[in-house]
């Protein structure tokens, strides 16, 4: 007898041929590749972008909307920056280092963007939009030989605290550096597992 129900094919798998989790951060030599390409190009507005989206820690929907005066006073780029998180609705502080800075002037230099501007427009709108700028560092990834699909904007947002991570553990330092508001969030973004509780516990003697 045949079956009164239609066999429906099976539906195939929404992350078929996709990698998903967490995005791995960048190791210290693959930061220093991509921002000596970016240098020796002279692509000055993406050189900016990379060391500012390293420093700043933000989400991509906010590092793309900074305006020229979030980050620059008078006609110095600040070290520290403060803006309000679109997620969270929560203000974030972040710092920008030496070389962050000379390379926000360099870009400005170009541009002669105004304070109100974005600092990083776009040709197809005011600003860069979230998906110009994972294209565009799917790129950064590609020329140095990294896997497009395995990295993207998150691996620079986790970058830092990473690094900050393993040299001092100190998880509420990471908390505060990317604004969230629960601990238990910076834990799981971080990827601690047990193995960094054992390791933390063997180092201390009693």
């Amino acid at each position: 007898m045949f079956s009164i129900f239609k066999r429906s094919r099976p539906q195939q798998a929404w992350n078929k041929g996709k990698l998903i989790g967490q995005k791995p951060p960048l190791k210290p030599r693959e930061i220093w590749a991509i921002r000596i390409r970016l240098q020796m190009n002279e692509c000055r507005r993406d050189l900016a972008l990379f060391n500012l989206a390293l420093d700043s820690k933000l989400w991509a929907c906010d590092l793309t909307k900074l305006r020229v005066k979030d980050v620059l006073h008078g006609d110095q780029v600040v070290k520290r920056a403060t803006i309000l998180q679109q997620k969270t609705q929560q203000p974030v502080q972040f710092e920008i280092t030496s070389h962050t800075r000379s390379a926000i002037l360099d870009w400005l230099q170009v541009t002669q963007l105004g304070p109100s501007d974005y600092l990083f427009p776009s040709r197809r709108s005011l600003h860069l939009s979230t998906r110009q700028y994972a294209r565009i560092v799917n790129g950064w990834v590609s020329e140095i030989g990294l896997d497009s699909k395995a990295y993207g904007t998150h691996s620079l947002r986790r970058t830092k605290p990473s690094l900050i991570y393993r040299q001092t553990k100190n998880l509420r330092a990471i908390q505060l550096l990317l604004g969230h508001t629960k601990l238990e969030s910076t834990v799981r973004y971080l990827g601690i597992d047990i193995d960094d509780a054992l390791e933390m516990a063997e180092k201390t003697e009693l």
